[in-house]
């Protein structure tokens, strides 16, 4: 339509030149005959009027060829120009493109297409930084454990006389690095595999109560360890129409989020319930407050505050985006909040879709 609308125009100029030329050369024939017939004993206007139905034929020949030409290459001249300005489309500056008056649409969408990439280009370069700072602290992180692995074995190795209580405080140290490292290595091939993979649903009527139960008596090792405990509080016969495969994964994800970041010997409060067409199922954790600024992004790619990586249960960064992306999935909502040392993240699902 755009185009249709730059040939009409050119056509109508055209038109309009044409018909000007035209008749500003008939006006001036007229008033040249009129003055020529007034001097026919001069030779020379004897001349000019003898022959001035030629002179204004050549006329129009002459303007018309000259008009043809400049309005045959005005749509070559909009194409060139568009094509160049295409080429700055994808520079990465904030210069604006500037096209001709009949192309003004055209250079408006231009315009949008440009700084829409500019702001890809934007987003993508920041996740690409965090992903490599990340790498680079995975990669620092693995050395301190696998460094304490390679020194206890090595003292142990040096010293096989070793008092027995002590060789197996040693060996028990050197175990619980190899799993930080084994754990550390595992999250490498998170971050490949979240690149690589699509996340798929495949929904069915899930026994939402039974779910949560099991996810908790799954994570009673890693709460008995710092002195926290789960406690649910739902209605044994909760279901929810979802895939029971990744919206464990989801609720894994959370618990372990509020495992990481609760005080010891506190309590990790889990609930579920209707409302309205709605599940919602909340976690809600005692520990430090998450910074207003950070909260709005602890569900974006490779997000991780810094105190995670203080503790043996500091992840890559994925687990809160993933889970975000499989409740979306899911056309539910996810919502983080966090004051007064409470966070609470709360998943709201369809009961039915």
């Amino acid at each position: 339509m755009k185009n249709h609308s730059i040939e009409k125009t050119l056509c109508l100029k055209l038109y309009i030149t044409l018909t000007l030329y035209t008749l500003t050369g008939y006006a001036l024939t007229l008033v040249a005959d009129y003055v020529f017939s007034q001097q026919l004993s001069n030779a020379f206007f004897l001349w000019f009027y003898l022959r001035i139905d030629v002179i204004y034929f050549l006329y129009l020949v002459i303007g018309f060829l000259a008009i043809f030409h400049h309005y045959w290459k005005k749509p070559w001249g909009y194409l060139q120009e568009t094509i160049d300005a295409t080429k700055t489309v994808y520079q990465q500056d904030d210069r604006t493109i500037e096209l001709s008056e009949p192309l003004k649409d055209i250079e408006t969408q231009m315009n949008q297409i440009k700084m829409s990439i500019l702001l890809n280009q934007q987003t993508i370069k920041e996740a690409e930084n965090k992903k490599n700072e990340l790498v680079m602290y995975l990669a620092h992180d693995i050395r301190t454990p696998l460094t304490s692995v390679i020194g206890y074995l090595s003292l142990l190795d040096e010293a096989p006389d070793m008092p027995l209580e002590q060789k197996q405080k040693y060996l028990g140290i050197a175990l619980k690095r190899a799993e930080r490292l084994k754990k550390l290595i595992n999250e490498f091939f998170e971050i490949t595999r979240y690149n690589t993979q699509q996340i798929k649903i495949s929904k069915e009527h899930t026994d939402l109560y039974y779910l949560l139960i099991q996810l908790i008596d799954e994570f009673y090792p890693a709460l008995s360890a710092k002195g926290n405990s789960a406690i649910l509080c739902a209605n044994e016969n909760l279901s929810v129409y979802a895939d029971p495969e990744k919206l464990a994964r989801v609720f894994n994800n959370l618990l372990k989020n509020a495992v990481a970041y609760s005080y010891p010997n506190t309590e990790i409060l889990i609930s579920a319930m209707e409302e309205k067409e709605n599940i919602v199922v909340t976690f809600k954790n005692n520990g430090k407050t998450i910074p207003s600024d950070k909260l709005s992004t602890v569900f974006e790619l490779f997000n991780r505050l810094d105190d995670a990586r203080k503790s043996d249960t500091g992840g890559a960064g994925l687990g809160l985006s993933i889970a975000a992306e499989i409740v979306h999935l899911h056309g539910g909502e996810i919502t983080a909040q966090s004051e007064d040392d409470t966070t609470t993240l709360t998943v709201s699902l369809p009961l039915l879709s």
